[in-house]
């Protein structure tokens, strides 16, 4: 700066040559390593409007922070913070890494990865000769696939250098000493997570693709973050697709029906037949209440229910309502007497001696006790058969959700929960962390960093449509379930009375496990099938514990795999399993047809609301789906 210019008294004159000079001096030291290398550096009208987009911000999370009050009693990691960095050092203290050797190890592989990364670009002892195309570099990671992570050397060597030591530091885990196995899936949870947090791609400045956008928007796209960013945090939950894009029983949850009866704990809703003849046995499906139960109604594609009601299936939904402070006692006995209940109300309905049942996860899970008990009182015979999806019954092997499952990690969930109840949001950033990079860091690069307009996404609609649990209910099931594993001892728990022994369950069983799924593990889930004695089918799907389940005919993904016969474990079904292209939905439906094949027409109140004498409640879905 010289001369009059340099006492500007405007500030977008003083930042914009601060900033000049700043990008002049960077493009000086990049130069003497990376020859060739070229930094766009804003001229003065540039920066005129990149101090306003910052002057922006800054008043945006002015007014955000001006709006915030502390809770009162902030939870036990932010209120003693010492006494988690002091469990965090006892870690690593045990970790392979902290040893001399060891660091000494990964500094002679960075060093190689650095010569390897460089020398691809010209640079160093390794120069190639020649370069005909981008380069072909060790470790691979989707979220460095966009090219321009390799198209600079500094940006090849950022990303690869992060995949190194996250796999270091990974792989440590499983040397640490000093640890049970529990111990161990915490230390592997949290350092995958802190792993992912860390991630270059989740940082402004040294994402290639976020500063090119910056440049192009001079700053626009974090202006446009921040203000999202506010939202989220006001609202406590991550934004994930446009909500204004999706209407309750218009574009999704819109299979016709009607609700036909009501609690305050569900609502029970038939859905119109399409055919002149349905089977003479309805269906009765209960979802997890963790969940609202449109994940198998979400559009005609991908429906469950509308492809039930296409092929003649008299199909009923329980659709749980979202708790809140008058449900405050409410416990596991409430919702299985809520599925004794159900089953009542649709026999009574329409008059006949049986129903199926299909359960859903934490639902699946409740419907064996709820098939027990049934058993113990002699009343077995009013379920013709059990579909389990995804549902576990023996929690030993239960996967990653057992890392917030201890004395502490309870006694934060107890604290978390007011009046009665866990907000569901609560619930949502733990399943949100069991998938770091898909659905949080993902959404924090592309909405915040880069501005990019929300999708418009049926199935992140509905994830993020959380529920409010009762928090009597969801600690026991944690400690019983997750923790103590008694649902598999004989009488070790009961409901309602009566003592539950899934041994007594003596009826045909359909279960549904998904390959990949991280929530209800399929080894866990296959477990069932040695706690049940009845006839038994077990489909491990391809994908997870959503797509898994949810994948219609018509779209032709995926496959299932199938095995006759007794198996110990898994390992075992899978060794002669026969894999079939496609969806499992077809298997399930000539399995459930073989159990009664009897038809019926439709007529009275198998078309729910249609004769006079039928008075029905509201038009599905209802208004506790509504709820929040």
């Amino acid at each position: 700066m010289n001369g009059k210019d340099s006492v500007s008294g405007d500030p977008s004159e003083i930042l914009g040559e601060l900033l000049e000079i700043q990008g002049q001096t960077a493009q000086h030291i990049f130069s003497q390593f990376l020859p060739g290398l070229e930094l766009p550096t804003p001229g003065k009208d540039e920066m005129r409007e990149w101090t306003a987009a910052a002057q922006e911000m800054q008043e945006l999370w002015q007014q955000f922070q001006d709006q915030q009050e502390l809770p009162d009693q902030l939870p036990p990691l932010l209120s003693e913070p010492a006494q988690w960095m002091e469990y965090l050092e006892a870690f690593y203290r045990q970790m392979p890494l902290a040893k001399p050797e060891k660091q000494q190890e990964l500094w002679q592989q960075s060093l190689a990865l650095c010569e390897d990364v460089l020398g691809q670009y010209g640079i160093g002892p390794k120069a190639s000769e020649t370069q005909e195309s981008l380069p072909e570099l060790p470790h691979k990671d989707r979220r460095f696939a966009d090219p321009r992570w390799r198209e600079q050397p500094i940006f090849a060597l950022i990303h690869q250098s992060y995949l190194l030591v996250a796999s270091q530091l990974l792989a440590s885990v499983d040397e640490a000493e000093g640890l049970d196995e529990h111990e161990r899936e915490q230390l592997r949870f949290a350092m995958r997570t802190m792993i992912d947090a860390l991630c270059p791609a989740n940082f402004p400045m040294i994402n290639p693709i976020v500063l090119e956008r910056t440049m192009e928007m001079q700053g626009e796209n974090l202006v446009k973050g921040v203000e999202r960013l506010a939202s989220d945090l006001e609202k406590g939950q991550l934004t994930h697709t446009d909500r204004e894009a999706f209407k309750l029983g218009e574009n999704i949850a819109a299979t016709p029906g009607k609700v036909v009866y009501e609690t305050p704990l569900y609502q029970l809703i038939q859905y119109s037949p399409v055919t002149e003849e349905v089977l003479e046995v309805p269906l009765v499906i209960f979802p997890p209440w963790i969940n609202r139960f449109y994940i198998l109604d979400l559009n005609p594609k991908k429906s469950f229910v509308h492809w039930a009601v296409e092929n003649g299936i008299t199909t009923f939904m329980v659709s749980w309502k979202s708790a809140d402070e008058s449900m405050a006692e409410i416990t596991w006995d409430d919702y299985i007497r809520a599925q004794m209940d159900a089953i009542d109300q649709v026999r009574k309905r329409l008059k006949v001696p049986a129903v199926h049942t299909v359960g859903y996860c934490v639902a699946g899970t409740t419907l064996a006790a709820t098939l027990a008990v049934l058993a113990r009182r002699g009343e077995a015979d009013k379920v013709k058969s059990a579909t389990f999806f995804t549902a576990q019954v023996d929690f030993e092997k239960a996967g990653e959700l057992k890392v917030f499952i201890d004395d502490a990690q309870l006694e934060m969930i107890r604290q978390a929960s007011k009046d009665g109840y866990l907000d569901g949001r609560y619930m949502a950033a733990t399943f949100n962390l069991l998938r770091g990079p898909d659905l949080i860091w993902n959404y924090v690069v592309n909405n915040y960093l880069l501005g990019e307009d929300y999708p418009a996404f049926d199935l992140l609609f509905w994830n993020s449509d959380v529920t409010n649990l009762p928090a009597k209910w969801h600690t026991a099931y944690l400690q019983d379930l997750y923790r103590d594993n008694l649902l598999v001892e004989p009488d070790a728990l009961s409901a309602d009375g009566t003592p539950i022994d899934l041994g007594r369950i003596d009826m045909p069983v359909y279960i549904q496990a998904g390959r990949e799924d991280h929530i209800a593990p399929p080894e866990s889930v296959f477990r069932m099938t040695q706690h049940l004695p009845g006839k038994k089918r077990f489909v491990l799907a391809g994908s997870g514990h959503i797509a898994g389940v949810i994948n219609p005919p018509a779209s032709g993904k995926y496959q299932y795999w199938t095995n006759k016969g007794e198996f110990s474990d898994l390992t075992e079904f899978a060794k002669g399993a026969k894999e079939h292209k496609g969806s499992w939905w077809p298997d399930w439906f000539a399995w459930l047809k073989s159990q009664d094949k009897a038809l019926v027409r439709v007529k009275g109140k198998r078309n729910p609301g249609k004769g006079r004498s039928d008075k029905v409640i509201e038009d599905a879905p209802g208004r506790y789906v509504a709820m929040r």
